[in-house]
């Protein structure tokens, strides 16, 4: 079992933060990845609050990954499976929002997963910089933009 582990701080409210965490079409505009797949994804939100049960595909390069959501308590927890993902396999994540004493969020994104050959080398050094990419891109947009996206 590989794991990754992210930590980033925000001065965004855990509110603005959760707002862009459950609005699978804001991932685009802050994270890596490059669009969302509506034609594979399942169950989302037309206001951007997509539910326990969503599948939210995710375009990446060539790479298709989907993800359904299994645990969403507003606005501190957001966790999700893999619904199709070609190089992993068992893929359980959570992201933690935990508030700031100066009104900000500590967003904590951690996952595992299986994989193997080739991939088990080289995947968890590119998921874990990944990863944190993701955590950074949300909390700097958080800030700029303040949940107002949509």
């Amino acid at each position: 079992m590989h794991r990754y582990d992210v930590t980033v701080t925000t001065s965004a409210s855990p509110e603005t933060v959760w707002k862009l965490l459950v609005d699978a079409a804001s991932w685009p505009l802050w994270s890596k990845v490059d669009s969302l797949d509506t034609a594979r994804s399942e169950g989302l939100d037309p206001d951007g609050d997509d539910g326990i049960g969503a599948v939210r595909a995710f375009r990446t390069g060539r790479v298709v990954t989907g993800e359904r959501l299994t645990e969403k308590v507003e606005p501190s927890l957001l966790g999700y499976e893999d619904a199709f993902n070609t190089p992993m396999r068992n893929y359980r994540a959570r992201i933690e929002l935990t508030p700031t004493a100066g009104s900000g969020t500590v967003i904590h994104w951690h996952g595992e997963y299986e994989t193997s050959g080739l991939k088990g080398l080289f995947l968890p050094r590119y998921l874990q910089k990944f990863m944190q990419g993701m955590a950074e891109g949300l909390a700097r947009h958080a800030e700029n933009d303040g949940g107002q996206t949509r």
